[in-house]
């Protein structure tokens, strides 16, 4: 019969592709179980990998298999996604786990756009996932998302999320008519957000994605400093001058201790649907460059697609309206780097610790 040294040892062989290390020495493996030939135990994930599931599960009972005495296997895949550390002095959200910032610096490099998408592979990996429009001076997300009700409160002080394929939505476009601008100075629009994200009951999410107003300048900055986030996305286009503002929002991050999860290149490059010739409108590699010289992640990058505005527009972004097609594959792959590099980030402790008072004894 097998013992459960051996069967270790040969799980040992098995390495997780998002991560590099085999499941045994990452604890991964759990409740192994030999009895005669017949052996069973789970493998928990830090991460969604809905997609990857059946191939995990070959190489591992392959592995299993490979081990004399072994007849039939049974293996349980599960995901668990855990809470990580925020900065300092902050306490987590109730019912939200983890919050990504996915910000540019600046508009009009398609960060909403991939805020949605990328909520949206989270989604399709198996995880619970929100999105918080921040932008209060342009909101997009409603459009995007394919979402025009209004949302609904049922004590008069809390609001439900609206949700379409799968997420949860919050948005203040939510609560305007499309055509009413937000002449709001600063104060006012960092409190209605603060609003926006506090007062609405997210339901246990895994991740919440936060779709930044471009810019660094007071509303940015107060949300990063209030806002209880694990990491932060950078959204650019390869163009300096857009990589001049990226810089400016890592810098930001940084100085509030918000970590750079990676840097991902928008519009990088333009297939001609006629010709196919390719063509790098906005340079090449600048985003590439720029997260080598920081030691930032790079993600991916992004083509610059006639598909990807139209699907957006049409509010069925690309991982939901082409799952299978190349750019949703770009998108899932950033999806899942992202949470991979979540899930090696240190655990968050704050809820084990009491609140401390101090009393004047009488």
């Amino acid at each position: 019969m097998a013992t459960q040294e051996q069967l270790l040892a040969a799980l040992a062989g098995v390495t997780d592709p998002n991560t590099g290390k085999d499941f045994v020495s990452t604890k991964a493996v759990r409740n192994v179980h030999i009895e005669g030939g017949e052996v069973s135990f789970d493998v928990e994930l830090g991460y969604p990998a809905k997609s990857q599931v059946p191939a995990l599960r070959k190489a591992l009972v392959a592995a299993a298999k490979g081990v004399p005495g072994v007849d039939n296997v049974s293996v349980n895949i599960s995901t668990k996604v855990i809470a990580h550390s925020v900065q300092r002095g902050l306490q987590l959200m109730p019912n939200v786990k983890n919050i990504i910032a996915v910000a540019s610096g600046k508009g009009g490099v398609g960060k909403s756009t991939t805020a949605a998408n990328l909520a949206l592979a989270l989604a399709a990996e198996g995880a619970r996932v929100g999105v918080l429009d921040a932008d209060i001076y342009g909101p997009s997300q409603p459009m995007m998302l394919g979402i025009n009700r209004r949302p609904e409160s049922e004590d008069g002080q809390t609001m439900e999320p609206l949700e379409n394929h799968g997420i949860q939505v919050m948005s203040i476009g939510f609560l305007i008519n499309q055509d009413e601008a937000m002449i709001w100075r600063g104060p006012m629009a960092t409190q209605a957000l603060e609003q926006l994200l506090r007062q609405t009951n997210w339901a246990e999410l895994d991740y919440l994605i936060v779709d930044m107003p471009p810019g660094t300048g007071d509303i940015q900055l107060t949300l990063s400093q209030r806002v209880p986030m694990t990491g932060a996305v950078i959204v650019t286009t390869p163009q300096d001058i857009a990589l001049i503002d990226a810089r400016k929002a890592v810098t930001m991050f940084e100085k509030v201790g918000v970590p750079i999860i990676g840097v991902i290149e928008n519009m990088a490059v333009h297939i001609c649907s006629n010709c196919g010739h390719a063509e790098h409108i906005f340079g090449e590699g600048g985003g590439r460059r720029y997260a080598q010289e920081k030691g930032i992640p790079y993600l991916g990058a992004l083509p610059l697609s006639m598909d990807i505005r139209v699907q957006a527009d049409s509010g069925k972004p690309t991982v939901v309206a082409d799952p299978d097609g190349e750019a949703a594959g770009i998108y899932k792959s950033v999806a899942r780097q992202v949470a991979v590099s979540i899930a090696a980030k240190a655990k968050d402790f704050s809820a084990k610790f009491p609140t401390i008072t101090v009393s004047k004894n009488t």
